[in-house]
């Protein structure tokens, strides 16, 4: 039987609007879409699909799927065209025609419909066409099809679980979406998909207007807490789900993307039917920008993309996202696989046999259920949301008091990422921050390290909420630029001429430099150098992990500046807080070293209670008293 596997899309959101190259491409002449399924050629005109969202990725539908034969189905009215098949390989810049595939279609005025059997060539990782008219040309209703074995095609039941904290209007919004381009559509997945909303700010109106959307209000127990009742939630529907989506809030996406999920989980092999599927993160201040879609921990604890960055818009960043894979051997600590949470989906058998996430509140709960799991993990092309990048939304509270305490909960309690060593990324930040005179933040990174060394009896209460709102009290406040400017001007220091360039810019250091720095801490401990640094101001990125080296030695007053917030704050040295810090820091850090098995052993045998639906239950209830 025939089975649809994508449709092509020209429009739908802002995205597509401002980087129309993320669906078509004009090698002469211009073409319009009126809705995100037609698209209008005119004129003399002559368009390329090799796309991000309209290239089929034939690599990936073989590898992953039981598809056999591929094809090609649209619909056309208007003026005669030739028609040609295009390939795209690993090493390919631009898409290539292929041999003897060019196809003449006449004039019509009214709609035929246009069938093709996709010529597949060897080594390719795309397959699209190009279509070249001679007049006005309208195209509706295009999508790529399989020959598919009836016995092959798995019954799916997707449940999408959202977790939301008063972000009405993005969840609405996708509501709106899904309803229109999902729920009421004619594809197979409109009868089984089944939304529910976690609503940690129980600010949604609980009537959601259908059957097929259901709104839970919920305490706040944080990302780990609402998608945890929705796993719950979704393992008790009826009919019970066969797959979980989890989806950030603060997203925007194309209804499309829950369709291709939906097919290609139909279609899965034997080998597949256990993966994750992780969808792409695209950047909400650069569109056509796909900054990640499955991370890693590196063996200095930190989370890292698994894939460069790379522009959608670009057919070369295309093939690249679709074929990449960590130099085996060359990172060993790439094996320490996960895949965010912002769209990501785990079959419930998996949920079933490894449990609910871990009480963590906010962060790392995502990488620690992947790692939990070891699951095979799969991406596609045109499978994605857009989000806000990580680099414009640092947060301390998240970045250093959560990321610490959560990273060591996880690796004590369930054991992963033992490559990544979690003590040395909060002594690294520790030491980053009081370089940089933030002895705010760095605090809440020790802090995060004493409440991991509480244990698992401490977290096993909903105390999560109270911790992470202290600590954004806690984290260094910034203001207003235009508050900033006058007590920048007294300094010496003109922000209103400041530009992303010369904020970003480095200074120079020797290697002894750099090496009296790492002793001392940029001057906080065995050197008395007080009246070098009088009255020397440098201006920074106020970003956490910013490490300007050779601009902030040798000052003793640092102005941080958070461009894309337009905020700021100035920062003076201060040894005594240097002092406290520091010696707060290493009383942790040995009371980590000389308990750590101890401590892990605690941690570990709270592994089967953590993730258990009872104690999810019974801590969601304590977290509503």
């Amino acid at each position: 039987m025939q089975f649809k596997l994508a449709n092509l899309i020209f429009s739908g959101n802002q995205a597509l609007d401002q980087f129309p190259t993320l669906s078509f491409r004009e090698l002469a002449g211009r073409a319009i879409s009126d809705s995100p399924s037609s698209l209008r050629l005119l004129g003399s005109s002559w368009i390329d699909f090799s796309t991000y969202f309209n290239s089929l990725s034939i690599m990936k539908w073989k590898e992953y799927s039981n598809a056999g034969s591929f094809y090609l189905h649209f619909k056309y009215r208007g003026a005669g065209f030739d028609l040609q098949e295009r390939t795209v390989g690993n090493l390919d810049w631009s898409s290539r025609v292929v041999p003897d595939s060019n196809r003449s279609f006449s004039s019509s005025d009214v709609w035929a419909s246009v069938d093709i059997e996709i010529t597949e060539q060897t080594c390719e990782t795309l397959h699209s066409f190009s279509i070249e008219s001679a007049g006005d040309l309208t195209l509706d209703d295009a999508c790529y099809y399989a020959d598919v074995d009836p016995c092959c095609i798995h019954p799916i039941e997707l449940a999408l679980a959202i977790t939301t904290f008063k972000k009405e209007q993005y969840v609405l919004n996708n509501l709106n979406l899904i309803k229109e381009g999902v729920l009421s559509g004619k594809e197979p997945i409109s009868e089984h998909f089944h939304v529910h909303v976690v609503d940690n700010g129980r600010s949604l109106d609980c009537n959601s207007g259908s059957d097929l959307i259901s709104i839970h209000p919920n305490p706040n127990v944080g990302g780990s807490g609402g998608f945890a009742r929705g796993m719950i939630e979704a393992l008790e529907q009826n009919p019970k789900a066969t797959h979980v989506l989890l989806m950030d809030d603060d997203v925007e996406v194309l209804p499309e993307s829950f369709i291709r999920t939906f097919n290609l989980l139909s279609l899965l092999k034997e080998e597949y039917v256990n993966a994750f599927l992780s969808g792409a993160m695209m950047s909400l201040e650069e569109p056509n920008l796909r900054t990640e879609d499955l991370g890693f921990f590196t063996a200095k604890g930190t989370f890292s993309p698994l894939k460069p960055e790379g522009y959608m818009t670009s057919l070369h960043d295309v093939v690249e996202t679709e074929i990449y894979k960590a130099p085996t051997g060359l990172y060993e600590d790439t094996v320490q696989q996960y895949a965010g949470w912002w769209y990501c989906v785990i079959p419930t058998a998996t949920i079933e046999r490894e449990g609910l996430p871990l009480p963590l509140f906010v962060r790392s709960d995502d990488a620690e259920y992947a790692l939990r799991c070891k699951p095979r993990f799969m991406s596609m092309n045109g499978i994605c949301v857009w989000h806000n990048s990580f680099k414009f939304k640092y947060s301390a509270a998240v970045e250093r008091y959560q990321v610490s305490r959560n990273t060591l909960i996880s690796q004590a309690t369930t054991g992963v990422a033992p490559l990544a060593d979690f003590l040395y990324e909060i002594r690294r930040e520790v030491e980053l921050d009081l370089k940089k005179f933030d002895y705010d933040d760095a605090l809440l990174a020790v802090k995060g390290l004493e409440d991991f060394l509480r244990g698992p009896e401490w977290i096993s209460h909903p105390v999560a909420e109270a911790r992470f709102m202290a600590a954004n009290r806690e984290r260094e406040q910034l203001i207003p630029i235009e508050q900033l400017i006058p007590q920048a001007l007294e300094l010496g220091v003109d922000l209103t001429q400041l530009t992303f360039g010369n904020l970003s810019l480095e200074g120079d250091r020797s290697r002894l430099q750099a090496f009296k720095d790492y002793l001392t801490i940029n001057g906080h401990r065995f050197v008395n150098d007080s009246v070098k640094r009088k009255g020397k101001v440098a201006v920074i990125d106020a970003a956490g992990w910013v490490y300007p080296a050779g601009k902030i030695r040798d000052v003793d007053t640092l102005i941080v500046v958070d461009m894309p917030n337009k905020k700021g704050a100035i920062r003076h040295m201060d040894k005594k807080r240097f002092k406290e810090v520091w010696t707060r820091f290493r009383k942790a850090e040995k009371e980590f070293k000389r308990n750590k098995d101890k401590i892990y052993a605690e941690y570990a045998s709270y592994r089967d209670v953590f993730t258990s639906i009872d104690f999810w239950k019974q801590y969601l209830k304590e977290a509503s008293e």
